[in-house]
């Protein structure tokens, strides 16, 4: 399965866990570390992209735990 999951700030100053396009959130949490591991977890077991997002909404970092497009043998 592809797709993506996002930890990114809600409105009311906590964070949401999101997947890609969704508009209501898989998760909430007050504190952004809860989010980012409940959204790894998720992301581990679906295969998806996670995108981690600052407060300013712009992408901080991201994993790929789905299907990796470099195929690297070695």
């Amino acid at each position: 399965m592809s797709g993506s999951h996002h930890v990114v700030p809600s409105p009311n100053g906590d964070w949401d866990v999101k997947r890609g396009g969704a508009e209501r959130a898989s998760a909430h949490t007050d504190n952004k570390q809860k989010a980012v591991d409940i959204a790894r977890n998720i992301s581990r077991n679906a295969g998806t992209e996670l995108f981690i997002h600052g407060m300013d909404g712009k992408i901080q970092s991201k994993d790929s735990h789905g299907n990796d497009p470099c195929n690297i043998k070695g």
